[in-house]
């Protein structure tokens, strides 16, 4: 098991890809710390984890608020004795498919300062406990609008862009620290998208075409992606527990392509 005695924790746990990588982490032998604002959701996830034989904890946490953050990531540090990884899965509803014309900055800018707010108060968090250790893994979400252009995705494609772009220096500012940081970028994963935040965000672009949410996925899948198909959830966890596991050891700063293709380096 690649993660075995790994101290995980992960942020926006109860999410859609944050519940795919807790299980694909607890089945590589990680030490589960789950965070977020439900606990219902969480507590639900920690006992399906502990039926399969996981060390799993939930905890209520805000990860836009700092003291919130600081204080469970101590409580973290001191329980299991330290922090190995961390991983931010939080997202936040955001508006797609409304001209630039007719865009408000509110709706612009939620995501961008959300997004940006959360990676900083976390990762600051996490590393304060891994740096004396000169060890750990911090991993963050992105998405393709980081590098396209076009209409109606401004505030998540500028998000997307400030997260890709954190990530990068705060590999830079961690790294003589032994602090690795590797972002993922996920194309939409279908299974994810009716039970996350991402829904209503494609139900503007798929409204704007006059299409379905899931017509507008499938033709993403057919005619944006080289594979002809849309990245799934068990390979956003799969690939997140190689790179917070030894084995991607000389992997930082690097924004990892999950996209399938619709996206190519």
């Amino acid at each position: 098991m690649i993660l075995q005695g790994k101290r995980c924790i992960i942020h926006g746990a109860a999410g859609a890809i944050g519940s795919a990588v807790a299980r694909a982490f607890a089945r590589e032998g990680g030490q589960m710390f789950l965070a977020g604002r439900t606990l219902e959701k969480l507590e639900a996830l920690a006992r399906e984890l502990r039926a399969e034989g996981g060390s799993v904890h939930a905890a209520r946490v805000d990860a836009l608020d700092q003291e919130s953050v600081r204080l469970h990531a101590r409580a973290v540090a001191e329980q299991a004795g330290g922090i190995d990884v961390m991983l931010n899965a939080v997202g936040f509803p955001h508006v797609q498919g409304i001209p630039f014309a007719e865009l408000s900055y509110d709706d612009f800018q939620l995501p961008v300062q959300a997004c940006t707010r959360t990676i900083f108060l976390t990762a600051q968090a996490a590393a304060f406990y891994m740096a004396p250790r000169q060890s750990g893994v911090i991993l963050t979400l992105s998405t393709p609008g980081a590098r396209l252009s076009g209409a109606g995705f401004l505030g998540n494609g500028t998000s997307s862009a400030a997260v890709e772009a954190m990530s990068r220096i705060l590999a830079g500012e961690l790294g003589h620290q032994g602090i690795r940081v590797v972002c993922i970028r996920s194309d939409a994963i279908p299974e994810a998208v009716p039970v996350s935040h991402a829904r209503a965000a494609f139900e503007g672009m798929a409204r704007k075409m006059g299409i379905s949410v899931a017509e507008f996925l499938q033709a993403r899948a057919d005619s944006a992606t080289l594979l002809g198909r849309l990245p799934t959830l068990a390979q956003i966890g799969a690939f997140a527990a190689f790179a917070a596991s030894d084995g991607a050891g000389a992997m930082t700063g690097a924004i990892a392509n999950l996209t399938c293709g619709s996206l190519p380096d």
